[in-house]
């Protein structure tokens, strides 16, 4: 037989425990006892209340227990758990007295599948945005070659602003423009939205560049929030995503138009190169001139050559009009007066120097000139 138990050995000294008093000693004797610790366990009756705190069971197939996730814990989680989702718990034991109640209190919440509760929230995101297209190649649009203005949409005390600034002193004369806002934090995303809607008041903007320098997963989440990538993708002009390092990639790089690994990249892929572009310039200019050069010979030879052709036409054409006119003199030669003269004719003339061609016209005492092969003669007629 075993030792008889003593009725009256654990009662309190007014006679009986209190049920609150049973229900403090069991949650200092539990909270002593137990340290905290990592539970696996499958998400049950999963209910947010307005105040921002979660309430659910963790189960597995032979016990439950009642869990409690206080808002200021829950708030750096991307997303509540589904039901049914198998998850990490970080949790401190404890006694919820008022329901005489063993419960967790759960301080982080990791999910079992690979990247935990941000890989859920990040693939749910990204469904939705590729359901609306906006994941789509085919909607980006090419970033201007020249850009004049470029708007930065990043946090002014952050190092992004700076590197891109500086990049851009060296590469490019273009007008930068500050669109300030948080990148992390509570509150962070409403206040990217709102930056990111400021850009199409901006006057004659080219190009954005959104982005921020590294930081862990919960740091950079602000950029993976659905509503702030939607407002990316909404922005008129094109943007380039520059967030995070060069293996970080998120909802914001996925809808923008071009994602660059950091800010300082994201300068150099939207702004050329001066000294580049001067050079190309250059380059095109003794291009031009060579390519205008060589027609200008081209039509040089061409004009010469027509020169020599309408040189020797004219030539041609001189001879034969010269051979012509030759032809033309010979013949008025043989018709020539001074021609018949000189064969032994002569010619007289009356005063007036008309042509005396009858004897009737030469009376006796006329004074006339007879033109002979080599001069004239002054001659009077005789007595007939």
């Amino acid at each position: 037989m075993g030792t008889p138990l003593d009725l009256f050995a654990a009662a309190s000294p007014e006679g009986a425990w209190t049920v609150a008093e049973v229900t403090r000693r069991a949650r200092a004797v539990i909270e002593a006892g137990l340290m905290p610790l990592w539970v696996k366990g499958e998400v049950s009756g999963f209910k947010a209340y307005g105040s921002g705190h979660w309430y659910f069971t963790l189960r597995d197939k032979v016990a439950q227990l009642r869990c409690v996730m206080w808002s200021r814990d829950n708030e750096r989680l991307p997303a509540p758990p589904n039901d049914g989702m198998e998850v990490f718990a970080f949790a401190f034991p404890t006694v919820w007295e008022e329901r005489g109640e063993f419960r967790l209190t759960v301080r982080h919440l990791l999910s079992t599948e690979a990247g935990g509760l941000w890989q859920v929230a990040f693939e749910k995101a990204k469904r939705s945005l590729e359901r609306d297209g906006l994941l789509d190649p085919a909607r980006k649009r090419p970033l201007p070659p020249l850009p004049r203005r470029i708007a930065v949409v990043t946090s002014p005390d952050g190092a992004a602003f700076r590197d891109i600034a500086a990049v851009l002193e060296r590469r490019w004369p273009a007008d930068l423009v500050l669109v300030p806002t948080r990148v992390q934090g509570e509150g962070a995303d409403r206040e990217l939205c709102a930056a990111l809607a400021l850009l199409s008041r901006i006057p004659r903007l080219d190009l954005a560049i959104v982005g921020r320098g590294g930081g862990s997963k919960e740091d950079l989440w602000t950029f993976n929030n659905e509503r702030v990538a939607r407002a990316v993708a909404a922005v008129p002009v094109p943007v380039v995503s520059a967030i995070g390092h060069e293996i970080d990639v998120t909802l914001c790089d996925l809808v923008a138009d071009l994602r660059a690994p950091t800010p300082s990249a994201a300068a150099v892929a939207a702004t050329p190169d001066r000294n580049e572009l001067s050079l190309k310039l250059e380059r095109f200019a003794h291009a031009l001139v060579r390519a205008l050069r060589a027609p200008t010979r081209h039509a040089g030879e061409r004009l010469e050559r027509a020169g020599d052709r309408l040189g020797a036409g004219v030539s041609r054409t001189l001879e034969r009009a010269s051979a012509r006119m030759a032809e033309g003199g010979a013949r008025l030669d043989a018709l020539s007066p001074l021609r018949v003269l000189s064969r032994g004719y002569a010619v007289a003339r009356d005063r007036s120097g008309a042509v005396l061609r009858t004897v009737a016209q030469f009376p006796a005492g006329l004074a006339f000139r007879l033109r002979v092969r080599d001069g004239e003669i002054a001659a009077r007629a005789g007595e007939q």
